[in-house]
């Protein structure tokens, strides 16, 4: 299992699926280019939350993927999951970090480059930075230029990930930028040959990385 590889990673959103039919999604994922999976569930209660990340770890588990649990660090030490991403209004990068020790991965969303070396001071392993486009899943989210996303990517030592809206048809937006990979939601979670998407995503993902670092 490679922790630090970002290149494809996929943040789950089970809205309007069947517990089978979301399991199948992400197994169909993880079979097709995904290196990196956050399971993110903000409408759930801890027991429901808790019964559907032992079902992902195992997947996860099988498919030699790392899992991230999304802000719940409760959830993540009751699975033994890899790791935890924090938000800006969830509980501080340092704090994760003293819960979960040394081995495991903590990531954060930083939006400015003042809030990702913070973030790296305080001890994470990779930033997600975005919202690059609008998305369903985080309605409110302020958008982030490319510009501030390469400024935050120069001034860390750590991966930072593009997040936000991304799909196959607007990657080209982040062209020579040097990031070490991209977070999807719908790209994914909303095709209907979710598998097919993983296998083109991770392609172009692949593509811009090597483009970036060039």
């Amino acid at each position: 299992m490679n922790r630090s590889n970002c290149l494809l990673y996929l943040v789950t959103n089970s809205d309007h699926f069947t517990r089978e039919r979301f399991l199948s999604v992400i197994e169909e994922a993880l079979q097709n280019g995904v290196t990196m999976l956050q399971l993110r569930e903000k409408e759930q209660s801890g027991r429901d939350f808790y019964e559907e990340a032992l079902a992902v770890k195992k997947l996860a588990e099988h498919y030699k993927v790392p899992l991230i649990i999304d802000d719940r660090i409760d959830v993540a030490l009751a699975v033994d999951a890899d790791g935890v991403h924090v938000g800006q209004s969830d509980l501080p990068v340092f704090v994760a970090r003293n819960l979960l020790g040394p081995n495991k991965i903590v990531g954060a969303t930083a939006k400015t480059v003042e809030q990702a070396l913070e973030a790296q001071r305080q001890g994470a392993d990779y930033l997600g930075t975005g919202a690059i486009f609008p998305t369903q899943t985080k309605t409110a989210a302020i958008r982030t230029s490319v510009d501030t996303l390469c400024e935050v990517c120069r001034a860390v030592q750590i991966p930072v990930v593009a997040i936000g809206g991304l799909k196959q048809d607007n990657l080209s937006i982040l062209e020579g930028a040097p990031i070490r990979g991209i977070a999807v939601v719908s790209a994914i979670m909303a095709s209907p040959h979710p598998g097919k998407s993983a296998r083109e995503l991770a392609v172009m993902a692949q593509a811009l990385v090597q483009k970036g670092h060039n």
